[in-house]
């Protein structure tokens, strides 16, 4: 090798190991140990959560989080949350709520997770439910979406529903999403403007397993454009007047169910990447704040206070970021679970 060749292979070398380094330290600049804080907020949520039920608090999704963290959790903290839901639905005749039907959704990513069969709870099959399309729809947007990813999360089909007016289907479900995109890309919970990060990401992790088909590509690159646009310069986002841990969170979980790295240069903004902005609302010992100390309060929990809803989410985020990292399957992806 001449001089000349030498000079540009080591220059070369030198650029490649710089992008390396400032890669590394975008995703992580304090030289955090995310095992660690999985670990430990694991932990808390265990100690905390004793008792897990039907809820969208102190339930299903600290169920799923602990399932999908690949942590030693004992079987007879799962058992614990299976033997409450079959006592609900035994209470409830099978019917977990006659209007928001995101509860169907919920329960059965949290028994997928934890390796039970949705289709068959003491002879309840909680997957017929998806298959009403005026009552999925009912709620808005959150309906068709997380219809979708729990019908995705092992590739489930959808049962006939005989109560139904109208039986759903995955196209139609995607079509409801399509037709509530507005104008910025993003989307709303009532299909009105203006957008919103956090319903915006939810599409976007429902629509991950659709983008070969054109018209959801195109939906998907909308509202990436439009997530990539109003983050903040500290990397996070503002929902309802406020910068908020959740928001964060469900933007990772997107980009990961796309198959998009999370520091993915598109969603750096001065110098700070999604991980980092999550990363501040962190509470030594585990946990995470929903709005941090001096934030004006959005409805949410209080500021720089421990909450139950921020730490389920901020738990989750950190293992769908570090599944991807690991190329392990998506935080939703459970066709993993035995």
């Amino acid at each position: 090798m001449n001089f000349k060749n030498r000079k540009l292979f080591l220059l070369i070398l030198i650029i490649i190991l710089s992008l390396h380094l400032f890669a590394c330290s975008s995703s992580n600049k304090a030289g955090v140990d995310l095992d660690k804080q999985i670990e430990k907020t694991a932990n808390l949520m265990v100690k905390m959560v004793t008792d897990p039920t039907v809820s969208s608090l102190g339930g299903e999704w600290t169920v799923f989080s602990l399932a999908r963290s690949d942590l030693d959790i004992d079987k007879a903290y799962f058992e614990k949350y299976y033997q409450n839901l079959i006592q609900t639905l035994k209470e409830k005749d099978g019917i977990l709520h006659d209007r928001k039907y995101t509860e169907y959704a919920r329960v059965i990513l949290a028994l997928t997770a934890i390796g039970k069969d949705p289709t068959d709870v003491e002879g309840y099959n909680l997957l017929e439910a998806l298959g009403d399309y005026e009552k999925v729809i009912y709620q808005g947007i959150n309906g068709p979406a997380f219809a979708l990813i729990a019908l995705d999360s092992k590739n489930y089909e959808i049962p006939y529903n005989p109560n139904a007016n109208i039986q759903g289907t995955r196209d139609m479900y995607i079509e409801y999403i399509l037709e509530h995109q507005l104008r910025d890309g993003g989307f709303s919970l009532l299909g009105e403007e203006p957008s919103d990060p956090d319903v915006t990401a939810m599409v976007l992790q429902a629509l991950s397993k659709y983008k070969e088909k054109p018209e959801v590509e195109e939906a998907i690159g909308k509202a990436l454009d439009y997530l990539s646009s109003i983050q903040l310069e500290d990397g996070g986002y503002s929902s309802w007047g406020s910068a908020n841990s959740e928001s964060v969170v469900q933007v990772i979980v997107a980009l990961t169910e796309l198959a998009i790295d999370p520091d993915d240069e598109r969603f750096v903004k001065g110098g700070n990447s999604l991980m980092d902005n999550l990363l501040t609302f962190y509470l030594d010992g585990g946990g995470f704040m929903h709005i941090k100390e001096g934030t004006k309060e959005n409805g949410g929990g209080q500021a720089g206070t421990l909450d139950l809803m921020a730490t389920d989410q901020g738990l989750y985020g950190l293992i769908a970021y570090k599944r991807y990292k690991d190329g392990k399957n998506s935080l939703y992806d459970m066709t993993d679970v035995k």
